[in-house]
């Protein structure tokens, strides 16, 4: 019996049909309690799209409204091998091969041709600036040549194999790009210096920058980012080892050096400056 009333009380609970309520509940009192929650999640809905409509206004298409200013910008080399580790052999095609490749896939956008048609000689050693008039944006904006002839032994037209086949390789150097930076002051443009880090300071040898004294000149900057500047073509260093101590592990670090970029930090080993390790062999 007692199981039976049990039951029954279940059942009513579910269904009554004396009362005619679902669940505790009548047709109205649940229609009500649907209303409120439509309402309730209508308003949160409306209330979301209106926060992100005031929030879209505030941002331009071309550039961060607001953004954490890279006091110092990182640099990165090509080719970069594994774990920052070039090594090969003269003697063995294959050991080498790949770092020829790299290097003209990430060159061959900086052919004269590709840049005469798309970006513009510009005047060097000053800032091309393109200022909006006021809410009159000045866009795309123009962008200077890099030509590839410009980094002359390394630019792989009369070498192919870039000097790695003789054992004078040539490392690719860029500064990171930031929107808005201005690197140097006083018409100094900014330099690359490289050199081995203390334990191999006798096994670099000489080093050749091109272009002259590794500079990143300074029409090449400001930068206004991918969007405003479509054709914008990075400025590169190009370093190349003419004698550097064959057969052993060189260790060697490359900084930006300039008058309006402060000196990069401790705990980021990119800002401002590359560390990787060069090693070319000649014994099979």
């Amino acid at each position: 019996m007692a199981k039976d009333a049990e039951k029954s009380t279940w059942k009513d609970f579910i269904w009554n049909s004396r009362t005619r309520e679902f669940c505790g509940r009548t047709g109205s009192s649940w229609g009500l309690i649907l209303l409120f929650y439509l309402v309730f999640y209508i308003f949160l809905a409306g209330m979301f799209c209106l926060t992100m409509y005031v929030m879209l206004q505030t941002l331009d298409d071309y550039k961060p409204t607001w953004q954490d200013r890279l006091g110092t910008p990182g640099m990165m080399i090509r080719p970069r091998g594994k774990a920052m580790e070039i090594s090969y052999n003269t003697t063995n095609t294959e050991t080498w091969d790949m770092y020829i490749k790299t290097l003209d896939n990430f060159l061959s956008p900086y052919n004269n041709s590709l840049q005469a048609e798309k970006n513009e000689e510009c005047t060097p050693d000053q800032y091309f600036v393109q200022a909006d008039s006021g809410d009159v944006k000045n866009n795309p904006k123009r962008s200077c040549q890099f030509n590839r002839t410009f980094l002359e032994k390394c630019s792989g037209l009369d070498d192919h194999t870039y000097g790695y086949q003789a054992g004078k390789p040539c490392i690719i150097i860029k500064l990171n790009r930031v929107i808005g930076m201005l690197p140097g002051k006083d018409g100094q443009a900014p330099f690359v210096t490289c050199g081995a880090k203390k334990e191999d300071s006798d096994k670099i040898g000489e080093v050749e920058y091109y272009p002259e004294n590794g500079t990143f000149n300074l029409m090449y900057y400001p930068y206004y980012g991918k969007k405003a500047q479509v054709n914008y073509s990075q400025p590169l260093v190009a370093i190349k080892f003419l004698n550097i101590t064959l057969n052993e592990d060189i260790n060697i670090e490359c900084r930006i050096i300039s008058n309006n970029i402060p000196p990069g930090s401790v705990r980021d080993k990119f800002a401002g400056k590359v560390s990787f390790k060069l090693r070319i062999n000649t014994k099979g």
